[in-house]
This record gives C-alpha cells, structure tokens and sequence, in this order.
C-alpha cells in the first residue's frame, strides 16, 4: 500500500512539472477531491488493523502535505512568472513626456513687478532689505516725525492689534529706523513689501497694498541725486524716456518733500479719465530725509543728508499694464492672470 501511495505522489508531483494554473486546480480535485485517489485510499482504512491503519494513514497525510506544498509552490512560481512579464509588457519609458499637459504656474504680476522694480534698483547700487509687518508706534510714527496728534495716527487710518501697542505698519518707511539703527552711512537700500491702511477698497485703492521703500544715506548726498535716479528707475521700468515733474509737497520725514508726476501713458499727456484731465498721473512721494529722523536714530545730520522715497507697486502695475481699476489684481480671476 505504501508503495502505491508514493506511485501516485510522484505521478501527482510529474503533472505538476508542466501544469498551468488551471491544470494545478484539476489535479488538486483528483488527488485530494472528496472523490479523489488520496481521498479514496482514505476510506478504505476503516477495514485495516489499527497497526496497519496507522502506517498507511501516517504515509498518506506525509504525501497530502507533499502534495499541497507543491502546488503552493507551482502557483507562486507560475504567479511570479506572469507579474514579471506583465511588467515588462507595461514598462514606462520616464523619458517621455508626461501625458497630461497641465498648465504652468507662473508669478503674479505684482511679485513679478516687484521683482523687476529691485533687479532696476539693485543694478544701481541698492542693496534690499526685507522689513517687518507688524510694528510698534516708535517705529512706524514716532521716529519718523510723525507726532502723537497727527492725523496719521488716528485709528481710522491704522490696524491697532487687540490689546497692544502694536500695528500693521502703514507704511515701508518704519523700515528706515531700524536700517539705520542697525548700521552707519553709507546706506543704500530699498525695501519692498506690504503696508495696511485702514481704508475702503475702490478703483484705486485698497486696505493691503505694496510699497518699496528707498534710502539712501551718505556725506554729500542732494536733492539732484534723487531727482536722478527716480528717473532713471522710471525710464527702465517703462523701457522708453518718460517725463516726469517733482512738485511740492509735505511729508513729516522729509524736507524737503515732493511729489513725483509722470506723464499720463493712457492719453500720452492729453488728458484722459484716468488723469482727470490734467495729463499728469502722481505716481510716488519723495524728499530728503528730515533732521529729526536722524536724531532718532543718532545720526549727526551736520555731517550726513539723505534722501527717501516710497512708491506703490499697484500704482505702477496698473500704468505698466494699462490697468484701470486695482481690484482685478486681487480677484484671481485667471482671465486677468493669464495676460501676464
């Protein structure tokens, strides 16, 4: 009998040689189906002695367990075999081309602006210093000539944080103090970055907006220079000679103190809607840095003059880009954005 059983495992194990998967599943039914030839020696230990019954019963659970081992092993083989030729078939090729075209990104055109506007300003010498957005009274009013009782200061025009001294700055120009706190003359830097007023939003403005803030600090610094390269930075902005005219004006840190027109690039000096006419849209303030601002800081305005300017970055965007109301810049409507 134990060689019969052993006859039929090899016979089982040699079909295994060559089965497929569907052949491993016809000969588990025949050899371990309740109608199978290991299942059918099985019921006929009932009629052996217990001696006999034992050694056949231990050679056949030794060859069920043989033969279960092998198909398991005969699956993962052929399983294995056919995963690894589906992968070969399905390889991806990394060096082509992804097959979905997504649209890419790009800056919006106020950072793009603002990246422009400091590539003009570094190549003439400025070095760009980031400021900080949340300030104290001292920095953003005080020690900028700008006493307690000035309009300025009024809460209608700030953002006051709850329960704190502190502000959203109002201005680049709290950036000046601390530049100058921090180092000596000579100084040559602007200072790019957002400002908050507490105002309505319109055409023209807005309660978050962007500035950069410029200084320049030094022995024998004069209003010529200013003059100078604020139209210099105008010219390379634009890309073409733009007139320009400084009016008179008052700023609590400067003093001198002006105000810089360029003409309208809408009507081309004509008179339009948007400069009401006049041909002449003002564009940024300006003047030399006051006294009083180098006493706060402990600089002996005897020896050094200065000159500051602040201009808004929407204001340029929207005459670069001939864009007449500054809320679009904000709406994120991709219509606008794809322009730029």
């Amino acid at each position: 009998m134990n060689n019969k059983i052993n006859e039929m495992l090899n016979e089982a194990l040699k079909k295994l040689q060559t089965a497929e998967l569907i052949d491993i599943e016809n000969i588990k039914v025949e050899y371990l189906g309740k109608k199978g030839k290991i299942t059918e020696i099985l019921k006929k230990l009932s009629s052996l002695a217990i001696e006999e019954k034992k050694e056949i019963g231990s050679c056949i659970n030794m060859a069920k367990i043989q033969l279960i081992q092998a198909m398991e092993a005969k699956k993962k083989e052929i399983t294995n075999k056919l995963l690894e030729e589906k992968m070969k078939s399905e390889k991806i090729d990394i060096s082509q081309s992804f097959a979905f075209n997504f649209p890419k990104g790009h800056y919006h055109v106020i950072s793009k602006t603002i990246e422009e506007m400091s590539d003009i300003f570094i190549s003439l010498g400025f070095d760009v210093s980031c400021g900080q957005e949340i300030e104290t009274e001292w920095y953003n009013f005080e020690a900028l000539n700008i006493p307690k009782d000035h309009p300025a200061r009024d809460t209608q025009d700030t953002f006051y944080l709850e329960n704190s001294q502190n502000l959203l700055r109002t201005q680049t120009s709290a950036a000046q103090i601390h530049i100058m706190e921090e180092q000596k003359p000579p100084i040559k830097v602007i200072v790019p970055g957002r400002v908050y007023r507490n105002e309505a939003t319109d055409s023209s403005h807005s309660a978050i907006f962007h500035q950069i803030e410029g200084l320049v600090v030094d022995e024998d610094i004069t209003f010529a220079q200013l003059k100078g390269t604020l139209q210099l930075f105008i010219n390379r902005l634009f890309n073409q000679e733009v007139t320009i005219r400084f009016r008179p004006s008052h700023f609590q840190f400067t003093e001198p103190s002006a105000e810089v027109d360029m003409e309208c690039v809408f009507c081309r000096g004509k008179g339009c809607r948007i400069c009401k006419g006049s041909g002449w849209i003002e564009v940024l303030g300006c003047g030399m840095v006051h006294p009083n601002v180098f006493k706060a800081v402990k600089y002996d305005s005897e020896k050094y003059t200065g000159y500051a300017f602040g201009l808004g970055v929407e204001r340029f965007v929207m005459l670069k880009y001939g864009i007449d109301d500054m809320r679009v810049l904000y709406e994120n409507d991709l219509r606008v954005l794809r322009q730029f």
